[in-house]
């Protein structure tokens, strides 16, 4: 069981794992669900929501395992529902499985909207709140700490506001220690839900939380609503994961709490790990890290606008809201045909380049960058591609090597397909020939040049492909537009991106893996 500490002014409640792997395309293993618990009581919220027990077998050794967990600073919860209408709690089999789960937190959810309990239960008004009564006092008696998630909560206030009130304190009056307001189908507007919180408020004695989802992108605004109409704990999920658009995302609302609001909720020490935490949890659910999330996304504080730019360097307040480093993040300077000298210089210099104002190649790096942008070129997802033209164009040295010539065919092989590259390459005064069978011409040509390289560069055979993104730049010359080839790479300690433009797919993407191996070679 976690340790006691100082209660916070705002607890955070985390259902990543369980509301949030409901959302489309998200499937936790066992072991996944045991990493991110872990890594999120390490980070510091104080409730961690496993999931249903007895819903599904990978739930079921969720529990089992989870009770060998030592956590520090989180409260382990189950989740379920109220008891079966006609059916005593003590006999109904999904309330004892919340018990047998051995949590020191169950959350248990029951109706608020008269229209559910007349069209989805189908019982009557006061039988809903014995089942909302009873559940709760039984989880009381068996020494939980019992969460009453207040389902549809504002929908059913806004039916009927005083049955709504009366399923609230019907959990509050059985001993509930939280009542939580669900707006379930994620439609009510903020001024919606300061309403509705601060009759909650005014109408209990127990503390009251909040639970939104995003299914109109107000989902942390609703949050935030609730928090300063009283609510005092708030449920979400990392990145906003959940079902259809998505939950409350916590990476959004620890840091307004924290940074905007000034309300003490996770270790101050935490907030400089969000980042991290958002970006481990994408990689645990295999996920692409979004670079548009707010706070934590590699966008959040990125500059384009040579304008822009010229005013960060000055004054970092003047386009940042906040020190990036607040929330483990940090600037990110692009380069495209809106860069100005000061978006070069600051992304030379985050490159390893020692480039000044009076550096006599900035006005031709300056215009070269354009042109490259006109053709197709894209450096901002690129910054490998970028920093072997600075490179290029600085020191004036001479390629680590040169692709002379290549050729890729296609045949068919028992009824499957097979391309072959082969890549004559030159490495000083050495050429080197290679022949490589691979999935597609892609695959081919890397493998190709790959055998080719790792004779005189063995460090290229820890360089692998991680992505390969294809993008037709025009559009209105149908195949003979010009192609648009991204390709990221890593060598397990390291990351970076390189682009290759041509009409010719297959050109555009030897110049990507070219850019990509010769950056492998470059030291800052």
């Amino acid at each position: 069981m976690a340790s006691k500490l100082k209660r916070p002014q705002i607890e955070i409640y985390d259902t990543t794992l369980r509301d949030g792997s409901q959302g489309e395309g998200i499937n936790f293993s066992v072991k996944d669900k045991i990493r991110i618990a872990e890594k999120l009581d390490a980070f510091g919220v104080h409730y961690i929501e496993g999931g249903w027990p007895g819903s599904n077998p990978k739930d079921i050794e969720f529990f089992e395992q989870a009770r060998r967990l030592k956590l520090k600073n989180a409260r382990l919860a189950a989740f379920g529902s109220t008891r079966k209408k006609g059916t005593p709690v003590e006999h109904d089999p999904q309330v004892q499985l919340l018990i047998d789960a051995d949590t020191p937190v169950v959350t248990i959810y029951g109706k608020t909207s008269m229209l559910h309990v007349r069209e989805v239960l189908r019982c009557s008004p006061d039988e809903n709140l014995g089942m909302i009564a009873d559940t709760v006092r039984y989880l009381k008696d068996h020494g939980k700490f019992v969460v009453y998630d207040a389902e549809h909560c504002f929908d059913g206030y806004k039916l009927d506001p005083e049955y709504a009130i009366a399923t609230w304190q019907a959990a509050e009056q059985a001993g509930a220690d939280l009542v939580v307001l669900c707006d379930t189908n994620g439609g009510c507007l903020p001024e919606e839900v300061t309403a509705i919180t601060e009759a909650a408020v005014g109408n209990l004695t127990s503390r009251v939380g909040i639970h939104s989802h995003d299914d109109i992108g107000v989902g942390v605004a609703n949050a935030l609503a609730s928090i300063r109409a009283g609510a005092v704990h708030v449920q979400g999920t990392i990145n906003g994961y959940g079902e259809r658009t998505g939950n409350c995302n916590l990476t959004s609302v620890i840091p307004c709490l924290a940074l905007k609001m000034h309300k003490s909720c996770v270790p101050r020490t935490s907030l400089r790990k969000l980042r991290e935490l958002s970006q481990f949890v994408d990689e645990i659910a295999n996920l692409r890290h979004s670079p548009r999330l707010p706070w934590v996304g590699s966008a959040a504080f990125a500059h384009k606008g040579g304008t822009h730019v010229n005013a960060v360097t000055k004054l970092a307040s003047s386009y940042e809201h906040i020190d990036p480093a607040l929330v483990g993040n940090t600037r990110n300077v692009l380069i495209s045909d809106l860069a100005g000298r000061s978006n070069i210089l600051l992304k030379a210099k985050d490159l390893g380049f020692n480039l000044k104002s009076d550096t006599p190649e900035l006005k031709t790096l300056l215009a070269e960058i354009k042109k490259l942008e006109h053709e197709g070129y894209e450096f901002e997802a690129a910054e490998g591609s970028l920093a072997l033209l600075l490179k290029k164009t600085l020191a004036h040295r001479e390629l680590p090597f040169l692709v002379d010539s290549y050729h890729v065919s296609m045949r068919r092989d028992a009824g499957t397909s097979v391309c072959q590259a082969v890549v004559k390459v030159r490495v000083g005064d050495d050429i080197e020939h290679t022949v490589a069978d691979g999935d597609g011409p892609v695959n081919a040509l890397d493998g190709a040049l790959r055998a080719a390289l790792v004779r005189f560069f063995p460090a290229l055979n820890k360089v692998r492909l991680t992505d390969y993104k294809v993008r037709i730049v025009d559009t209105a010359v149908g195949t003979a537009a010009t192609t648009r080839v991204l390709i990221q790479s890593t060598d397990g300690a390291r990351e970076w991106g390189t682009v290759g433009v041509n009409e010719n797919i297959i050109e555009a993407s030897l110049q990507a893996l070219v850019d990509s191996m010769e950056y492998a070679l470059m030291r800052k």
